[in-house]
């Protein structure tokens, strides 16, 4: 399998590689914007599983086909993309500003518009691609929201809304998309939004479902938005 993971170089990104890698079959581009954290998990991926990852440094919002094409050399085809990658501003409503939901919604959503439209032709060469969108419990419906996440909650309900419409729009094409919306996890992300709450999981327990997801999850479903999740605190 030929793999994406972006936001790959700490939490549930970091952890999610290294659980995929422990398949040697499985060829992992991962990319986040910290070279330095990317070359330890590369390291970590060799070290514990003898599995050696592609690692790309570059800031997702600001990728171009250029660099896709440099990312890509190697493979042909994308088998599973999953969109891990985040960005959260925690803010009073009022206090929000323009360049704040911004940034929000160019991490959380443009980016991830502009990165699978441009693999479209990639998974469109494999047997069986995947997209896994990493959302929040803060974007799923009806769910508990919480003061100061109102650009964050939202990204992510648009990022549940684009997985529908994808699976959709590109269900002719045999690329199934879906959705995982996590509740609490121990991640620095969680740490930022609730400094005083101890999640009942880790990054690491919650990769090792996310990697089989992403792995498996195709064969049964498209267009699904998950709550993935034990509390929202």
């Amino acid at each position: 399998m030929n793999i994406i993971v972006t936001g790959a170089s700490k939490g549930i990104g970091y952890d999610t590689v290294l659980a995929l890698s422990q398949d040697k079959n499985n060829h992992i581009i991962a990319i986040s914007r910290d070279e330095a954290k990317l070359s330890a998990l590369q390291t970590a991926c060799f070290a514990q599983f003898q599995n050696k990852i592609t690692c790309f440094s570059c800031d997702i919002t600001k990728l171009t086909p250029q660099q896709i094409t440099e990312i890509l050399l190697p493979v042909e085809k994308i088998d599973i993309l999953i969109n891990n990658a985040g960005l959260l501003i925690q803010k009073p409503f009022l206090a929000l500003e323009q360049a704040d939901w911004q940034a929000v919604f160019e991490v959380n959503v443009f980016a991830i518009v502009r990165l699978t439209q441009m693999l479209f032709p990639y998974l469109q060469k494999s047997k069986t691609p995947h997209i896994v969108n990493i959302g929040s419990m803060g974007g799923f419906p009806y769910s508990q929201k919480f003061a100061g996440l109102s650009a964050y909650s939202a990204s992510k309900a648009a990022l549940a809304n684009l997985t529908e419409c994808l699976a959709e729009e590109w269900a002719e094409e045999g690329i199934k998309c879906n959705c995982l919306c996590l509740g609490a996890i121990n991640t620095d992300l969680s740490k930022q939004a609730f400094p005083d709450y101890t999640a009942p999981l880790n990054s690491e327990d919650i990769a090792v479902f996310i990697a089989d997801f992403a792995l498996h999850a195709h064969k049964y479903m498209n267009g699904k938005v998950l709550p993935i999740s034990l509390s929202t605190p």
